[in-house]
């Protein structure tokens, strides 16, 4: 059964965000929040207003209140917003993992398409450039694991406390190169292809462009057909 793509699209930014929060709650700041520095507050918020419109959408009830949480500070009162966001985010974080959200305006549901590539596809032709990147990224992941199972290529390592631990899609790229599955030139473009998706991952939305997730896309697919798993 293919995982829900919810889950697997912004969970894992909603997490990354939540560990922030979890930073921001930790530091020296006074019941109000006032010793977060409006940097760090700014910073946190944009991120959190920026996950929480990619799943919900700008008319759901929880994206209204939350800007409109965010509007009542002032530019330099901005850390009093910092745990109205946190705890949205968590609330969604926890609809999430419930099965109670099941799609981001209809978007990526997974009984609309026949696999995740063309879900990617759609996503990006409706303006969704980085939970497309996401999605092609974790395609081109799984698809590399798949490539070393199929070669007798180990996906585990031996970690220091002698349990096994899946190596880093880094490492299987370089695995499957020194097999002669795909050659160097193959290897320095996933390595590429999945630098992008880390960018879109962690938030760096501002670093890649739509036209770089279409030829991402569209390298993948190829690469994808020369190299069957």
């Amino acid at each position: 059964m293919k995982e829900d793509p919810l889950k697997q699209l912004m969970l894992p930014q909603i997490e990354e965000l939540i560990k922030k929060f979890s930073i921001l709650e930790r530091s020296d700041h006074l019941s109000d929040w006032s010793g977060i520095s409006t940097p760090d507050a700014s910073e946190f918020i944009t991120g959190g207003l920026g996950a929480i419109h990619r799943v919900l959408g700008d008319t759901d009830a929880l994206t209204r209140r939350i800007e409109a949480d965010v509007q009542k500070c002032s530019p330099h009162h901005l850390y009093a917003a910092v745990p109205h966001v946190g705890g949205a985010l968590k609330a969604l974080r926890d609809t999430i993992n419930s099965g109670y959200l099941t799609s981001t305006k209809e978007l990526i549901h997974a009984s609309l398409f026949s696999d995740f590539p063309e879900m990617a596809e759609h996503l990006l032709a409706e303006g969704y450039k980085d939970p497309s990147a996401v999605l092609i990224g974790s395609v081109l992941e799984e698809h590399l694991r798949k490539l070393c199972d199929r070669n007798g290529i180990d996906t585990n390592f031996v970690g220091n406390n002698g349990e096994m631990r899946p190596k880093k899609v880094d490492g299987l790229n370089s695995d499957l190169t020194k097999a002669n599955i795909y050659s160097t030139l193959d290897q320095k473009s996933v390595t590429a292809w999945l630098d992008l998706r880390n960018k879109a991952a962690h938030g760096h939305y501002d670093k890649f462009s739509k036209e770089q997730v279409d030829l991402l896309l569209h390298s993948v697919r190829d690469f994808l057909i020369r190299h069957p798993a």
